[in-house]
């Protein structure tokens, strides 16, 4: 079983995110409600995959992306982020996240997991 660390800044979508990954074979190792928490849980816990949202506080998704990947250069974080955040979807993958989702259109979200773990 894969181990997730959901970092969003609504508490909504962390527990619907973490349901649909209950259903799977995915278990939400710890939360995150910013881009700091983000950073120190993932150092921690050393999550199979991490979903990063990009628009958060104290440090937003790009500034913890860049954090993550210098940490731990495989990692594998899919990016989460709202319509309209195409330019920060784009820098995303470039500074090395694997994949993105846009929000609520979670549908696919185990089938992108499956494929970068």
């Amino acid at each position: 079983m894969k181990t997730v660390l959901i970092a969003d800044d609504s508490s909504f979508m962390r527990n619907w995110i973490k349901q649909l990954l209950d259903d799977e074979n995915y278990f939400v190792i710890a939360e995150a409600e910013n881009g700091v928490q983000a950073v120190e849980k993932y150092k921690v816990f050393l999550p199979d995959i991490l979903i990063l949202d990009i628009t958060m506080p104290l440090l937003n998704g790009i500034e913890a992306l860049k954090q993550l990947v210098r940490f731990d250069s495989k990692a594998k974080i899919v990016m989460c982020s709202s319509l309209g955040q195409q330019p920060f979807i784009i820098e995303a993958t470039k500074i090395g996240a694997k994949d993105f989702i846009v929000k609520p259109h979670f549908k696919n979200l185990n089938h992108i997991l499956d494929k970068i773990s």
